[in-house]
């Protein structure tokens, strides 16, 4: 039989999705066994808080890093393996997150009531001295910790590699930031959460990058204008082709104006834009690469019609999702918004967003213009309209007229009255095309009738699936 070699095992192996099957492959023989555990302990171990794992890492530190711990009066678990590892373990890792280091050091201190934080930090430490000296290719770091990862062992080769980087402001110091500067050059994607004391050092941080494709700012409140950060946002506006805002409730119009630099932006994604969404009303960025937009819990839809108004006909998603206390001034302007798309949006192929019971004229010219639209969501506010049902009918047959023939997934939400002919006839004129799905929610029906009507469908090979049937079991 051919022997396989080991770079094709091991891309046979990296695409197998369990461990079950992995840890199979450690039986076969050495060569197999040396590729699996490789897989298992970059795929699965910092998703993993079991004491055993925990143990073998504590095992791995080297033997100064253990004579250190000892001589803070800091006891290891009797459990570590005092003899060399058969691997090493840590050389497969990705570099874990903050809270795994921090279940390693619970575990050691679990059973003492009272430990020093000095005591913790130590063994914090020599944690992230193993991992920052030992982890080969590693491309992620999330940086919460006040300890100076830059200046251990091993730093810069371990910063060079990076490609991800998240910082919680609130432990790193500019000392780290302008260290970081020097080797940590090749970043994709950058975030910062909570806002930075100190700007420079973060300027110098995002000066230092040859190519920053991704910006996540966020969640921080603050008040200022934070110049220097916005001009070194600015500076990176032919590179930048993905940003997101979470609750950057920050009330100055300043610092949002680095956003008009953003040339090449392909996806727009904010959270809580309150202020973003006051301040720069009277200032509508223009974006014209843009493909994907999602916004969260927005306040105003007739800001982002405007913002689509000036795209160039490239966006193929757009998302909304509004807080549960629905903003009314947001609702009543749903009809600007459809309008927006069905005009400037021709390549779309996913939707999300609120619909009022005036809208229907723009609902009839999106499923007419917009011939790739695959899947559809319209959501109605059950506390504007609880009282007054809308005609789901009226709404079922415009998709059965206008709707385009990529269209296969439609969603609908609310409060609607649907009649059991408007099922029919919606279900029937698919019939030959086919849906993947058909859900609703909050709907005024008999839902017994209405749901044999859906199964009649399903069965006949119509529609593929639906949430629907899950009612007869409520």
């Amino acid at each position: 039989m051919t022997k396989l070699n080991s770079d094709c095992l091991y891309l046979v192996f990296n695409e197998l999705n369990d461990k079950k099957s992995l840890y199979y492959c450690l039986l076969v023989n050495k060569e197999w066994c040396n590729l699996a555990v490789s897989i298992l302990w970059k795929k699965y171990t910092h998703y993993n808080y079991r004491k055993s794992f925990s143990n073998i890492i504590l095992s791995c530190l080297p033997p100064s890093s253990k004579q250190l711990l000892s001589d803070n009066n800091i006891k290891l678990p009797s459990t570590i393996l005092s003899k060399p590892l058969l691997f090493n373990y840590i050389s497969f890792c990705q570099f874990p997150s903050p809270r795994f280091i921090d279940s390693i050091v619970d575990m050691v201190f679990k059973n003492i009531e009272s430990t020093k934080y000095d005591k913790r930090e130590l063994l914090e430490q020599e944690l992230y001295k193993l991992y920052i000296s030992e982890c080969k290719n590693n491309e992620e770091l999330f940086w919460k910790t006040s300890l100076p990862l830059t200046l251990f062992p091993g730093a810069p080769t371990f910063f060079q590699e990076l490609k991800s980087l998240t910082i919680d402001t609130n432990y790193i110091d500019s000392n780290a930031l302008y260290e970081m500067a020097k080797f940590c050059t090749d970043l994709n994607e950058l975030s910062i959460i909570n806002y930075p004391q100190d700007e420079l050092g973060f300027v110098s941080l995002i000066d230092a990058q040859r190519n920053l494709k991704r910006v996540k700012l966020g969640p921080f409140y603050e008040k200022g204008t934070h110049e220097k950060l916005n001009k070194a946002l600015a500076r990176k506006g032919n590179t930048i082709k993905k940003l997101y805002l979470c609750s950057v409730n920050i009330n100055s119009s300043s610092f949002y104006s680095f956003l008009t630099s953003l040339v090449n932006l392909k996806k727009l994604s904010i959270s809580n834009p309150k202020y973003y969404e006051s301040q720069q009303y009277h200032v509508i960025p223009e974006f014209p690469e843009l493909q994907y937009l999602d916004v969260c819990n927005f306040t105003c839809y007739e800001f982002y019609a405007k913002l689509i108004e000036k795209t160039k006909g490239n966006i193929l998603r757009v998302s909304f999702c509004a807080a549960k206390k629905y903003n009314m001034n947001a609702i009543k302007n749903t009809g600007m918004l459809i309008k927006a798309i069905a005009n400037n949006c021709s390549k779309i192929q996913s939707l999300s967003v609120h619909i009022d019971k005036n809208d229907f004229i723009h609902v009839k010219s999106l499923l007419l213009n917009c011939k790739n639209l695959i899947g559809i969501e319209l959501m109605r506010s059950r506390s504007f309209f609880y009282d007054d049902p809308g005609d789901g009918d009226e709404l079922l047959d415009m998709f059965a007229k206008f709707s385009p023939k990529s269209l296969i997934c439609i969603n609908l939400s609310g409060i609607w009255k649907y009649s059991l002919y408007g099922f029919e006839q919606f279900f029937e004129s698919f019939r030959g095309r086919n849906l993947n799905s058909f859900n609703i929610s909050d709907f005024r029906l008999n839902y017994e009738d209405h749901i044999q009507i859906i199964e009649k469908y399903i069965n006949e090979g119509v529609l593929k699936t639906s949430n629907c049937t899950s009612y007869r079991y409520i």
